[in-house]
């Protein structure tokens, strides 16, 4: 599948997405829980080889105040709080090594990198477990708990993105009024989330996003992650309304239809994972100043680089520094 859309059908489409009534209602009521429980955040420095940055091995409370884990890198020797960048991973990956991942602290930012529950074992590796019970599941994470918004892998993931802001800013190295979120595929899906569920965020990057018009995804593509949910809707044939209902409360689209921070967006044309019109959909609803930049010849790799350093400018010009 090359695009699901030509370009000028792109450039119209909207998704039909219908929220559930007490959407809103759904995350005040687990972000006020979440925000209730759990231990301090801690930042424990790691010694490395490194010259020009200082890592942290940070702890932050997450969903229902359990144990996230983080990296912190700082550039050495700045002596006041810096514009940040949290960043959320794709799926599969977790925080990976403290070595990795560089640019933002190259580049001047605070940068806190989220590990991501449950997963971390595909690409990139974590140390974070899901601690959660949930029903039958196919292979992956995409349908834990997707019977019962209450119990979705997905309710969780989202609330510790908001909750990584919220360490954020109790950390020395970050300056509050500066902080963004970031993110590729299920990262991206998470930075959407967070710009519009936590007030600190003051600009948003979301290169090829997940979680983006759910219904229409898992119609147009087999690829993972959304096959997970077909995978598992053609065996549990009578239990589609269910899992809709559940995915209505975390669609990237809802987000986008709440978030007014500055916002940059990338979509790839030949993306099977994240399908183009499922993007355009979440980019067409963001309430904020935002842009896109289209990649014609890109799978899910998007821009890869070239997103990062455009990325780059960006928070520069809407963070200062």
């Amino acid at each position: 599948m090359f695009t699901d859309l030509t370009e000028a059908e792109l450039r119209t489409y909207r998704s039909d997405l219908h929220e559930p009534p007490d959407f809103d209602a759904f995350w005040a009521d687990t972000l006020a829980q979440a925000r209730s429980c759990g231990d301090p955040v801690t930042a424990t420095p790691l010694p490395t080889p490194l010259t020009a940055v200082d890592v942290f091995d940070v702890t932050f409370p997450g969903f229902a105040g359990q144990p996230i884990r983080a990296w912190l890198r700082v550039p050495r020797g700045a002596t006041e709080p810096l514009p940040t960048i949290v960043q959320y991973v794709g799926y599969g990956g977790g925080r990976g090594h403290a070595l990795e991942n560089l640019l933002w602290s190259a580049a001047g930012f605070a940068h806190l990198q989220m590990d991501t529950r449950g997963q971390g074992s595909g690409w990139s590796r974590g140390d974070t477990p899901d601690v959660a019970a949930a029903g039958p599941q196919a292979p992956g994470m995409a349908t834990r708990g997707i019977e019962d918004p209450n119990k979705y892998y997905y309710r969780r993931f989202l609330t510790d993105a908001v909750r990584a802001v919220d360490a954020a800013c109790e950390l020395p190295a970050v300056d509050p009024d500066r902080l963004a979120v970031l993110g590729h595929s299920q990262g991206g899906a998470a930075a959407l989330a967070a710009a519009a569920l936590a007030p600190r965020v003051r600009a948003a990057v979301a290169h090829v996003p997940f979680l983006c018009d759910i219904p229409r995804a898992i119609t147009i593509t087999d690829a993972t992650p959304y096959r997970e949910i077909r995978d598992y809707l053609a065996v549990h044939r009578d239990r589609e309304e269910q899992a809709l209902r559940t995915l209505g409360y975390v669609d990237a689209v809802a987000f986008a239809r709440r978030a007014t921070v500055p916002a940059r967006f990338s979509v790839a044309l030949m993306d099977e994972i994240t399908p183009p019109s499922t993007v355009y959909a979440a980019y067409h609803d963001y309430r904020g100043d935002k842009d896109l930049t289209v990649w014609r010849f890109n799978g899910h790799e998007a821009g890869g680089i070239d997103d990062d350093a455009a990325a780059v400018d960006f928070l520069r010009t809407v963070l200062g520094g």
